[in-house]
C-alpha cells in the first residue's frame, strides 16, 4: 500500500511542487491538502494518512499547535514540521508538540523522500547533532532547563540505560554509542528501545528533547 501523505501549507505554488514530486513515486500517495491547520484537523476526521508535511506559519491555525492537536489523538499519523530556516524556534516547538522531525522547505527532491519513507517507517528524520544545535540554541526557553531531572520514567531506567540516553542526547549515533560503550550496535539499538518504551517516547528526537528538558543533559550537549 503506498504511503498517505497529506500537504499542509497555505502556499498553493508549494503544494504543488510537492504533490508532483510525490506523485512520481510508487510507494507515495498524496490524499489531501489544507490550507491552514484548521482545514487540516477537519480533514484528518475523514481521511486516513500516514506522513503529514506540516508548515509553521498559516492562518487561523499555525502548524505547531496543529501538530500539537494532531498528535494527541489516537494512532496519529507521523508529522514532518516544515520550516525556511535551520534553526528556527517553530521546528524546536514542533518537535516538543510531537513532530518526528523538521526539514527545509527547499529540501531537494530526494531528502524530502527518504525523509517520508522515514518517518513512515518509525525513524525521526532529524539527525541527532542537528537536533543537539537546536536544543542548545532553545534550551533556555525550557521551562525545567538548569534542573535537576523530575521525570519520573527517568527512575525507571537503568543506568546503562542512562548512560545511553545521555549519548543520544549528546547527538551520538548508535554505531558510536556502540564503540564508546564498547558494545554491539544491535544491544546499543535494544536499549534505545527500552528507553522509548519506559519513557513513553515515540523516537529519538523526543528523547532528546527530554533529556534537555529535565536538566539530563545541559545546553552544549553535556550531561
Amino acid at each position: 500500500m503506498p504511503i498517505r501523505v497529506m500537504l499542509v501549507d497555505d502556499q498553493v505554488l508549494l503544494r504543488t511542487g510537492f504533490r508532483m514530486v510525490l506523485a512520481a513515486q510508487p510507494d507515495m500517495e498524496v490524499v489531501a491538502e489544507a490550507g491552514d491547520g484548521v482545514e487540516a484537523l477537519q480533514v484528518l476526521r475523514s481521511t486516513d494518512v500516514d506522513v503529514v508535511l506540516m508548515d509553521v506559519r498559516m492562518p487561523k491555525l499555525d502548524g505547531v499547535e496543529a501538530t500539537r492537536r494532531i498528535c494527541s489523538e489516537p494512532d496519529p499519523p507521523k508529522v514532518l514540521i516544515l520550516t525556511t530556516f535551520d534553526l528556527d524556534e517553530y521546528a524546536f516547538s514542533g518537535l516538543k508538540a510531537g513532530a518526528s522531525g523538521f526539514m527545509l522547505k527547499d529540501v531537494p527532491p530526494g531528502e524530502l523522500l527518504a525523509a517520508i519513507r522515514s518517518v513512515h517507517s518509525g525513524d525521526a528524520v532529524v539527525a541527532p547533532s542537528t537536533t543537539r544545535r537546536l536544543l542548545d540554541r532553545f534550551a533556555p526557553m525550557l521551562p525545567s532547563a538548569g534542573k535537576e531531572p523530575q521525570h519520573q520514567g527517568l527512575e525507571r531506567l537503568t543506568d546503562r540505560e542512562r548512560e545511553v540516553m545521555i549519548l543520544v542526547a549528546q547527538g551520538l549515533s548508535n554505531g558510536e554509542i556502540a564503540a564508546r560503550l564498547v558494545l554491539s550496535e544491535a544491544t546499543v539499538k535494544t536499549h534505545v528501545g527500552r528507553i522509548l518504551t519506559k519513557l513513553g517516547l515515540r523516537d529519538r528526537v523526543q528523547v532528546v528533547v527530554l533529556a534537555y528538558e529535565t536538566g539530563l543533559v545541559r545546553a552544549g550537549g553535556q550531561g
